[in-house]
């Protein structure tokens, strides 16, 4: 065989050979919640949820999917069919993060705010089903808004994030306390350092002449930050996603 027909030839066998070699099966991380982790248009910048940045703290064998949105709760993000979707293409393996809480809280909303009691079924749902396709769900208590009094951070949530963690308790459900973890954050940081890590911009910004002052929402920062928190709980947790984490 001549050199030139031994390379074409070669050439020939490794493109059969890598057409047969498997591909990396990639692990999807979905994210259900609602705007504290939601990805954000560009219209809200800079506000930014913690779902954002949490695909950077992972190697390219886990893919983030982050389904959060603005002003969802347990309640209406099923309604809306958000839910639906995400269970039917679940495969074993996969992660589902479910934190909810703020809107729950709304009980004057009906549409999104619901009972402590059924605050607690809605978790228990999503767990259920999520296991029913053999995939791991993993439960957030909401973060602390940043609310201070006299110097002092004040919980703002009441029973919600106790009865995510009852839950967690009771369906042995792996529990990453993201209340907890921001409120010792914020605590560490001070009242006015703190607000380097929510959505406070000056009058004059593109997408808000007027101003914004916001306690709820994160900056940039605090997305980071928080998104570093969500790792630290898995790893703590000893998840199988903390061997993919960078």
């Amino acid at each position: 065989m001549r050199p030139n027909s031994l390379k074409i030839f070669t050439a020939g066998v490794l493109a059969i050979l890598c057409s047969f070699a498997p591909v990396q099966k990639k692990t999807k991380l979905y994210i259900i919640g609602d705007s504290t982790a939601a990805n954000k248009e560009e219209k809200a910048y800079p506000e930014t949820g913690w779902g954002m940045p949490l695909q950077s703290y992972f190697k390219t064998d886990i893919a983030v999917d982050n389904r959060a949105m603005n002003g969802r709760s347990t309640k209406s993000f099923r309604a809306e069919k958000r839910w639906d979707p995400i269970l039917a293409q679940l495969n074993p393996g996969d992660y589902v993060f479910i934190e909810f809480g703020h809107n729950d809280e709304k009980v004057d909303k009906p549409a999104v705010g619901v009972s402590l009691a059924d605050f607690k079924m809605n978790l228990i749902n999503y767990v259920i089903e999520t296991r029913s396709k053999k995939a791991l769900p993993v439960l957030l208590t909401p973060i602390s808004r940043r609310s201070f009094k006299n110097g002092v951070l004040v919980d703002s949530h009441g029973d919600y994030p106790r009865i995510t963690r009852q839950v967690a308790d009771s369906l042995q459900v792996p529990l990453i306390d993201m209340l907890a973890k921001t409120q010792s954050l914020l605590t560490r940081l001070g009242d006015k350092p703190s607000i380097k890590l929510f959505n406070y911009v000056d009058s004059g910004n593109v997408n808000y002449p007027m101003g914004k002052k916001d306690d709820t929402h994160l900056s940039p920062e605090g997305a980071k930050q928080v998104a570093g928190l969500v790792v630290k709980g898995i790893k703590e947790l000893k998840l199988s996603l903390a061997k993919s984490l960078k």
